[in-house]
């Protein structure tokens, strides 16, 4: 297959600035209703860019959110976008005991489920918190009727993680697929090439170098994420962050809109479960229900 024809899968996890996880010191989750909420402007901005580029998506969308803003998800799905879940309360699931988990994730399907009268599929855990220490959590994905999981990053960082683990789309356990987040594997360990921060603070080249090197020398579709919250200019600034955590978030923003302009003219993207889902099915991998 050439690169050219190959669709890469792009994602979006829908939350708010004040939702993120580094901020978690500094913004207490009790506070959360205080905030400014802004990730329904930020969502109409994507969804218009995705219009216009006549591409689809997928949207790993917290329960929380979609609770307060449920024609947001409506919108979502009737542009022909996927819904999956990101959980209810953006809590990672190293947090969490395995019972806390399985609450969390099944509310967050019931909600998104009920709010779309539409089927989800597909999971993604806050700050890929899926790792060594608690895979039990596909087992609860399982219990709780998910197809497919995104949660786990093959690369080595401060807050996440598994540089051992598979770099392409596996079944975990019978009828569930772990879809990691791409890597391009050099010099004998994978390096980040798929959105996030990584994709503000590298130069879009080379950003748009790694994933075509992942199309045409691996031959395989590429996980593209990003966050509403990086293309807002103007949310508000949280005090008292550390220099890392604020560089983290907030480089780059500026140019982040028109990066995810040209990525989408650069590649073909379209929607998780269409890429891989239809995929392992036809293998007998996966059944979808």
């Amino acid at each position: 297959m050439a690169a050219s024809s190959i669709t890469n899968a792009l994602t979006i996890d829908v939350e708010d600035y004040f939702q993120v996880s580094a901020f978690a010191p500094h913004i207490k989750r009790r506070d959360w209703n205080m905030q400014e909420c802004r990730v329904e402007r930020n969502i109409d901005c994507i969804l218009a860019m995705l219009a216009d580029h006549n591409t689809k998506a997928t949207f790993f969308t917290l329960g929380w959110i979609a609770e307060r803003y449920p024609e947001m998800v409506r919108q979502i799905v009737q542009q022909g976008h996927e819904l999956a879940s990101h959980g209810y309360g953006h809590e990672r699931a190293s947090d969490q005991t395995e019972a806390n988990f399985f609450s969390d994730i099944n509310l967050a399907k019931l909600i998104l489920e009920d709010l779309s009268g539409t089927p989800v599929l597909g999971y993604r855990a806050p700050s890929f918190s899926i790792g060594a220490d608690n895979l039990w959590a596909f087992d609860c994905l399982v219990r709780a009727g998910y197809s497919y999981s995104s949660s786990i990053y093959p690369i080595r960082h401060d807050h996440y993680g598994m540089p051992d683990s598979p770099r392409f789309a596996y079944e975990v356990r019978p009828g569930l697929l772990e879809i990691p987040i791409t890597t391009l594997r050099a010099f004998g360990r994978n390096f980040p090439s798929s959105g996030g921060g990584y994709f503000r603070l590298l130069p879009y080249a080379l950003s748009r170098w790694m994933l075509g090197r992942v199309n045409g020398g691996d031959r395989e579709p590429g996980i593209f994420y990003c966050h509403p919250w990086e293309i807002d200019t103007e949310q508000p600034r949280v005090a008292g962050i550390s220099h890392k955590t604020r560089f983290r978030h907030y480089v780059n923003i500026d140019r982040m809109e028109g990066r995810l302009n040209q990525l989408l003219c650069d590649f073909k993207w379209g929607r998780m479960d269409h890429i891989f889902l239809e995929r392992f099915t036809k293998s007998g991998a996966v059944a979808v229900t």
